[in-house]
């Protein structure tokens, strides 16, 4: 612990706090409204948010510390928003009973090894290509911005700009600052109707039946699987870090099973949350980077703890300021991610169709792009190296 607070740097606690900003302004509705599928009372949503905080806070700052590398997990957005339909129908016991299968099989991936075998069938570019896909769709919505929120966004993108030049490290630290202290002269940050109530746990005895694991639980791992866990892999890969996958992939399913009865629904490695803990703006030694996860861990313990006040306090934050700081913080993993892909010409044109599938969006049966993109371009990898005889 004590070199986790020498290794500490401001760039890295604000890195950790974008990071989880940006983790629960895209998708914490989501999160409501899957609740809200499975019947749940104002205090089982709560819950939920407790559970989801605290697993993430455990697992971000647990495995970050023990591998010295920035492992920061999630909650699984597409299972989320796979519940908001699939969960029609099923009772929260049924549910809570699905969540505790999905974890078991999550678990049984990681231990089993053979979802690390597979990671290690993609190649460099690939996953490369994968990681830039996924991201781009954040910067490009920074960008946007500018044509909606000019007043706002154009100095932070100047901040930005002018913070790479003259002091790196600091720049979206800086950015931050300048599009709170705008936002705030504008009048528009709403901290008036904030719960400050703490977060409960309330347990769920679990029901299992046929049902509700084939309408629920399959499909939640899969899509937890092939959307989340797969990226969040390819992150941790193209940011040059070599974390264990089978262990850490069974850690986020016992954290799961744990969790689940309190709404812990599913865990998973996060990418695009993590590529803001894995960047040079989190602080230019790469070995020091693992602090910007841990301290993003500590934002999730707080989250969870403190609950709806929490939640208030990232909804006080004009959208556009998020999506501009989570767009500008992305640009140079972005940039790395898109070198490192196309810099082998055998393998540019597999990853430029791996990145522009994944950046598209395209989702089928349920599964996201991130899975797409990498069918995609082994697809086109193996016909531009297949050969007749």
């Amino acid at each position: 612990m004590l070199t986790a607070l020498r290794d500490l740097s401001l760039p890295a606690v604000v890195a950790g706090f974008v990071a989880v900003l940006v983790g629960f302004t895209s998708s914490v509705v989501i999160v409501f409204q899957a609740a809200a599928a499975l019947g749940a009372t104002a205090a089982q949503t709560a819950s939920w948010i407790w559970a989801l905080g605290l697993g993430m806070a455990a697992t971000s700052i647990g495995l970050s510390l023990r591998y010295r590398q920035p492992v920061l997990t999630a909650w699984s957005t597409p299972g989320a928003a796979l519940l908001v339909t699939a969960g029609a129908g099923v009772d929260m016991a049924h549910g809570i009973g699905a969540f505790m299968a999905c974890g078991a099989m999550i678990v049984a991936a990681g231990a089993s090894g053979w979802f690390e075998r597979v990671m290690n069938r993609i190649p460099q570019a690939l996953a490369a290509a994968l990681l830039a896909g996924v991201l781009a769709r954040f910067a490009i919505d920074a960008f946007l911005q500018l044509g909606r929120e000019f007043a706002l966004v154009a100095p932070m993108l100047l901040a930005y700009l002018a913070g790479r030049r003259g002091w790196p490290r600091y720049a979206v630290p800086g950015v931050l600052a300048l599009g709170i202290a705008i936002a705030a002269a504008q009048g528009r940050l709403a901290f008036g109707g904030i719960d400050w109530g703490w977060a409960r746990p309330v347990f769920t005895p679990p029901a299992f039946g046929v049902a509700a694991f084939v309408g629920v639980a399959l499909p939640l791992f899969i899509v937890t699987m092939a959307s989340q866990n797969l990226p969040g892999v390819a992150a941790q890969r193209a940011a040059g870090y070599a974390t264990p996958v089978s262990p850490v992939v069974t850690a986020t399913g016992a954290t799961t099973l744990l969790l689940a009865p309190f709404g812990g629904y599913a865990f998973n490695l996060a990418a695009i949350t993590a590529a803001i803990c894995m960047g040079p703006e989190a602080h230019p030694d790469p070995a020091r980077r693992y602090t910007a996860a841990v301290m993003a861990g500590l934002f999730y313990l707080a989250a969870g703890l403190a609950g709806g006040a929490v939640v208030g306090l990232i909804a006080a934050f004009p959208q556009a300021l998020v999506l501009a700081v989570a767009g500008f913080a992305l640009l140079g993993t972005i940039g790395s991610a898109l070198a490192l892909a196309m810099k082998d010409e055998r393998t540019r044109e597999p990853a430029l169709v791996t990145f522009l599938v994944t950046a598209s969006g395209l989702a089928l049966w349920g599964v996201g792009a991130a899975f797409w993109g990498v069918v995609a371009g082994a697809l086109a990898l193996a016909v531009q190296h297949w050969r007749a005889h």
